[in-house]
């Protein structure tokens, strides 16, 4: 008798419909699993013989063949226990094989017959919802979880006996009870609601600490308000780290599609995820890290820059990282996506991410300043090299950090969190109320609104147009830099609560982009005659 049960298998971020055929018919007992299997799916023949058997069930003395298709997708991980086991029961007349249509099924089963937690619930969840698959059956402990995700009524079991119970339609008396601690259905499609949890408290600082630095601390405000990179230049002790540590504190909260990308890869990263993320994700990895790291590699484990989607990276010490490893990065800062093509084929991750860094001048950090740097030309010249110029040019705002002589810790603060973090959120409802009939999602931020949207929404008046067009002119731009100037300048617009950009708008995003002596040691040679069009055109 053949038998088919729906599961899914990770494939790095992304969560893969998987058929399971058994077919079980007379001859020498035998149990086969054939389609691309890894150790730990082909391990399952022991597990599941076991946990039929000890739960009191009958596990066919005949031969059994477990098909998973498609053939050629490469399945992994022993979630897909489940699903095999009720296939088989349904094969042998066990279990209703009609019942087991409308249900993915997902777990691994113990040799007593427990249903444990699988990695990646709520992609699969997720990935379930998309495939219109309307319920979905799993361990109790990761129920909750998977019940975040709309669109799929979720059921959860403590065991394959309980769960071959909820498949037949049956409950335990105990589970009807309003009063019980856990209810096998924990929730349907209506009954789940989209809010989102309360903003929760966060330990890193408000900007009411930051004394001093009023230009550094304008700069990020405009980089949250529109999504847009930033790079902090200064002495040691200036508060570049302090500063962008803050910057949690005034990002705006994370939309409802948006919670659930994030809590998606948090999920595929093996974290618990025990309600929709309000917060966007802050990522602040050490100098150390490799370009796999970064950007993901050959395996399942997302890298740092998959982590900070839909928040911010933060590269504390820039010109520490490995240059190679910093060039990995501009694929996903240009395109918001990396693609990593390895032998086992290609993988696209998301990486719409607002990227912080931070430098000191040069290896001593005093360059600069008075006559405290010892730093030759040629330590002055490798020190520069760290950074190359096309992922400078893909940063937004320059900011440099002087020290405060004067003020000192009795300063008042330019402004604090909860204000910032009001002007923020005001801009980038502006944003969204601007484009949202024709863009959605994090588009619809001016760092990642496409060019032909940014043009219609950021015409300049002569005097703009102007100073955009001779900034270019004397090479100080590349068509890249005139087009990043741009959207800086609607952005300050809207923090300012103007429809125009106004020239004084561009003279401060100018000013912004012109404003670290590491990016002057670095700017690219003026354009060439054939890109000059396309730099009047982003001024028209």
């Amino acid at each position: 008798m053949l038998a088919r049960a729906t599961a899914f298998t990770l494939d790095r971020l992304d969560a893969r419909r998987v058929t399971v055929e058994v077919d079980v018919r007379r001859g020498l007992p035998a149990f086969a699993i054939i389609g691309l299997a890894d150790a730990a799916v082909r391990e399952a023949r022991e597990r599941v013989r076991a946990a039929v058997i000890n739960s009191g069930l009958e596990f066919p003395a005949m031969r059994v063949t477990v098909a998973l298709a498609p053939a050629d997708l490469p399945k992994v991980g022993p979630g897909l226990d489940l699903a095999i086991a009720c296939a088989i029961l349904a094969a042998s007349g066990q279990l209703p094989h009609e019942r087991l249509q409308p249900w993915a099924l997902l777990g691994e089963l113990g040799l007593d017959g427990s249903l444990r937690p699988a990695r990646a619930t709520l992609a699969i969840a997720d990935a379930a919802a998309r495939a219109r698959i309307p319920k979905l059956l799993l361990a109790s402990e990761t129920a909750r979880e998977a019940a975040l995700v709309p669109g799929v009524e979720v059921a959860g079991a403590a065991s394959l006996r309980e769960a071959r119970s909820i498949l037949c339609g049956r409950r335990r008396e105990r589970d009807r009870r309003p009063t019980a601690p856990r209810a096998d259905v924990i929730a349907s499609p209506a009954r789940r609601a989209a809010r989102l949890p309360a903003r929760e408290g966060r330990l890193e600082g408000d900007l009411a600490d930051v004394r001093g630095q009023h230009n550094a601390v304008r700069a990020l405000v405009i980089a949250v308000a529109g999504g847009h990179n930033l790079f902090l230049s200064g002495p040691p002790g200036t508060g570049k780290t302090m500063l962008a540590r803050r910057a949690p504190s005034i990002l705006p909260p994370l939309g409802a599609r948006e919670a659930i990308a994030v809590a998606r890869i948090a999920s595929v990263a093996g974290r618990e995820v025990a309600a929709l993320p309000r917060d966007r994700p802050f990522r602040a990895p050490h100098h150390s890290i490799t370009s796999a790291g970064l950007v993901g590699g050959a395996g399942a484990a997302p890298g740092e820059a998959v982590l900070a989607h839909g928040g911010v990276l933060f590269l504390d010490e820039l010109s520490e990282f490995d240059r190679a490893t910093l060039d990995a990065l501009r694929q996903p800062l240009e395109d918001g996506v990396v693609t990593i093509a390895r032998s086992r084929g290609t993988t696209t991750y998301p990486t719409s991410f607002m990227l912080i860094a931070a430098t000191n001048p040069c290896p001593c950090g005093w360059a600069g300043t008075d006559d405290r740097c010892r730093c030759t030309e040629a330590e002055l010249a490798r020190h520069r090299r760290r950074v190359s110029g096309p992922l400078l040019d893909r940063l937004d705002l320059f900011a440099s950090m002087a020290e405060e002589a004067a003020p000192g810790l009795g300063a008042s603060p330019l402004t604090t969190s909860a204000a910032a973090r009001a002007e923020v959120i005001a801009a980038r409802e502006r944003q969204q109320a601007r484009v949202r009939s024709v863009l959605d999602g994090d588009r619809c931020s001016n760092a990642r609104m496409p060019v032909g949207v940014l043009r219609e929404h950021a015409r300049l008046d002569e005097r703009g147009a102007s100073l955009l067009r001779q900034a270019a002119e004397r090479g100080l731009l590349s068509a890249r830099g005139a087009e990043r100037v741009l959207r800086v300048a609607r952005t300050i617009a809207d923090l300012d609560a103007s429809a125009r950009v106004s020239a004084e708008h561009v003279g401060s995003a100018l000013a912004l982009r012109a404003g670290s002596a590491a990016a002057a040691a670095a700017r690219p040679a003026p354009p060439a005659a054939s890109s000059r069009p396309r730099l009047r055109a982003l001024a028209r």
